[in-house]
């Protein structure tokens, strides 16, 4: 390389993003970042044990007359069709969070990928995967589920697949903007005269060193998708009845909220604590991403 390519790269070079595990250590720093871990964990616990605890403590399963309906004695007493409302609790987090996972990763994979071939290979391609990713931005996320939901049908697997792909085009953004930072590095450059293959620089190169915005946007995309699957099980498009699931809890006890609480309270209380400890966890790798230390911060 000549000292006139120099001058024309190196200025132009940003700062390489935080590798994974760095950007780990640097969040786990923050104060925010132990919270809402702790406030996600314990949700998340709830979610995964909770369909083998709740007939073990109450003695019912999610679909057996516990008594009469919306009683309010009891541990936390009845739902409008006389089931335990603790038992229906404690295992209605297992398929949101299943949801919401893995619509997420279907957003991040599809978005990252989109974003780094836009990203490296510039020109006419990048234009036009741009572009078309501006065509879907402009349609809102919750319309187009509606939408698919109307045609299709309620559907675990159409939950699913449109809140990922509605995920990809956000995340495409931000994979497309982190790889222009990256691909003008040497160790790109170096990976291009010994003609290695586009796809390996994609995976072995690229993607390892734009790690820290993808993490950033999956804590995002997954607190996202949990208030989208639980909003549309609440409008009775998501999981359908008779599944044990805490937006269905909340569209199923409000009309007693006055008589029996507990119906709505223990899921609203679960999905706020689980969206705000994701959103803490965000949040602390957002600020490591951006280079923040935690004596800046404070």
């Amino acid at each position: 390389m000549t000292a006139v390519e120099e001058e024309q790269v190196v200025p132009a070079v940003p700062e390489t993003p935080p590798r994974a595990a760095g950007l780990i250590r640097t969040a786990w720093a923050f104060p925010q970042a132990k919270v809402g871990t702790v406030l996600a964990g314990v949700v998340i616990l709830v979610a995964l044990v909770g369909p083998w605890l709740g007939p073990v403590i109450t003695g019912h399963t999610t679909t057996d007359f516990a008594g009469k309906p919306f009683k309010p004695d009891g541990l936390m007493g009845t739902d409008g069709l006389g089931r335990d409302v603790l038992t229906r609790f404690l295992a209605g987090g297992t398929t949101l969070l299943l949801y919401a996972v893995l619509a997420t990763a279907l957003g991040i994979v599809l978005g990252a990928l989109l974003g780094m071939v836009a990203g490296y290979g510039g020109g006419w391609l990048d234009g036009l995967l741009m572009r078309g990713n501006d065509v879907l931005l402009s349609f809102p996320q919750l319309v187009i589920a509606l939408l698919a939901i109307a045609v299709i049908g309620p559907k675990g697997w159409l939950l699913v697949l449109v809140i990922g792909l509605t995920h990809a085009p956000r995340t495409a953004r931000v994979a497309r903007q982190a790889t222009v930072s990256v691909r003008n590095h040497d160790y790109i450059r170096a990976a291009e005269m010994y003609a290695v293959p586009r796809s390996r620089i994609l995976l072995r190169e690229i993607l390892p060193n734009i790690t820290g915005p993808l993490m950033v946007e999956l804590g995002l995309r997954l607190t996202y998708s949990i208030g989208y699957i639980a909003s549309l099980s609440f409008l009775g498009l998501g999981i359908q009845p008779p599944a044990a699931d805490w937006g269905l809890m909340i569209n199923e006890n409000r009309i007693a909220l006055v008589v029996q609480p507990w119906g709505v309270l223990l899921p609203v209380v679960a999905i706020a604590v689980l969206a705000v400890g994701t959103n803490l966890v965000a949040d602390s790798l957002a600020s490591a991403a951006a280079g923040r230390t935690r004596e800046g911060r404070a």
